[in-house]
Parts: structure tokens; sequence; C-alpha cells
């Protein structure tokens, strides 16, 4: 007999995201911070430190909230999962969303507050790391089109399983193929702001990094209606597919 398939509450999915986004940022952050005492003299072995921690933080953390919430930890995979379900009666309803961005947003500078009182730090340390110019532009639509269209093909194909270990390696690779390092992330974006540390961003830098991230967003819906026009079927599925017994998407609750 196949077990009842029961709905997680949209609070408890919310908690899920806010923790998640949290915990992803005090990995990029901490790792952060570390790497910048560690390899006082080496940037790029900095960035290798920084990206190694962040790629295999975020699996664990997907693996960890993904059945409850989705794993999402990203206004963009978000929208895109509540855009493209739309029609097909899955994956986030408006309400849903609603509720997610806002717990990533805060979650993302939770995790900042976090990372820097774990090293002793300031709790909120503006960053005046000036991250500007149209190729860290570019560079964060790429990323962040990459992203969502992995993470869509992953569950279009029935291997949304394998994304803790996948979206960790794009990731990890996107800190250094692209000029941005890879934000790929609004929440994290806002979170990354509230640390004066080597993962920073000055305030000033976020809103045109937060829009290019919404662009590369809808370059990764153009591109799923192109290769995968019914990736949408599969918005349930997003990030990681739910358990034998929870149904995450479309809850009333």
């Amino acid at each position: 007999m196949p077990p009842v398939r029961t709905i997680v509450p949209l609070w408890r999915r919310a908690v899920a995201e806010t923790l998640g986004t949290g915990l992803l940022v005090a990995v990029v952050v901490g790792s952060g911070i570390a790497a910048a005492s560690l390899s006082p003299n080496d940037v790029g072995l900095q960035l290798l430190e920084n990206a190694f921690a962040t790629a295999f933080g975020l699996a664990v953390l997907i693996l960890i909230f993904g059945p409850v919430s989705g794993a999402h930890f990203n206004p963009v995979v978000s929208a895109a999962d509540w855009w493209l379900g739309r029609r097909a009666g899955t994956g986030l309803t408006v309400r849903d969303l609603a509720a997610y961005v806002p717990a990533q947003v805060v979650g993302g500078v939770a995790g900042a507050v976090l990372a820097n009182l774990m090293y002793d730090e300031a709790a909120v340390s503006w960053s005046s790391t000036d991250r500007s110019g149209a190729h860290l532009w570019l560079a964060e639509v790429v990323a962040t089109a990459g992203l969502v269209v992995l993470i869509f093909a992953l569950a279009r194909s029935g291997r949304a399983a394998l994304a803790p270990a996948a979206v960790g390696a794009y990731i990890a690779a996107a800190y250094w193929f692209t000029s941005s390092t890879s934000f790929a992330n609004p929440a994290v974006t806002v979170g990354r702001a509230f640390s004066d540390t080597f993962a920073g961003i000055a305030p000033g830098s976020v809103p045109a990094f937060v829009i290019f991230q919404l662009v590369g967003g809808v370059v990764a819906v153009g591109l799923l209606a192109v290769l995968s026009p019914d990736a949408g079927q599969a918005a349930d599925d997003v990030v990681t597919p739910p358990s034998d017994t929870t149904v995450r998407s479309g809850a009333s609750a």
C-alpha cells in the first residue's frame, strides 16, 4: 500500500527556507573570513577555500531542508518555480512565493550576522567591497541563468535527487568561471552586504546585482521554453523532489 501523502504547512516550509538560506550565507561569509585569516597573502587560495566550503555546505543544506521546503534558498529559483509551474498546477503558488521570498531574505541577513558573531566581528559591519561594472553584471546573468536551467533540467529528467551534488558542483565552478564569483542569488547578495569581510558586497552594489540576477532568471525561463517546454510539469521537484510522504507545493496551510 503506498504511503499516505501529507502536506507540509506553509509556515514550516518558510522556516526551512529561512534556516537554509541563513546557514548558506553563514557558510559563505564564515568560510570567507576563515580563508582570509588562513591565507592572508593569497587571494586565489582564499577563493578556492571559500568555493570549496560553499559547494559542500550547499549540498548538505539541500539534503537537510529539501524534503521540507524544496531547498530553494533563492528568490529567483522560487519565482521561476511559480512562473513555470502555474499553468500545470505545479510548483509554488502565489501565496507560497510571498512567504518564501521574505523568508529567504531574512535568513540571508541573519546568516551574515551569525557568521560575523562566530568570528568575533561586529554583528553588522557594512561591506566596503565595491562590485560594480558591466562585466560583473553580465556574469551574474550567466551564473543565475545557468543555475536555474540546471535545477529544472534535473527535475524534468527525473534526476532531482542529484541536485545536492550537481548544484554544489555548479556553484563551485561558477566561483571561478564568472568574474563576479557567482552570487546568483538576491537573498544571499543582500545578506553579504552585512559583513565587511572577504565575501562581502558594498550595499551600493547590491541593487544592480539583484536586477541582473532577475534578468538571469528571465533568460533561464526563455531557455527552458526552447529546450524543455514541459519543464513546468516538474516544478514540484524543484530543487529536490518530495519525500515519499510529503507534498510541498500548492498547500493551503
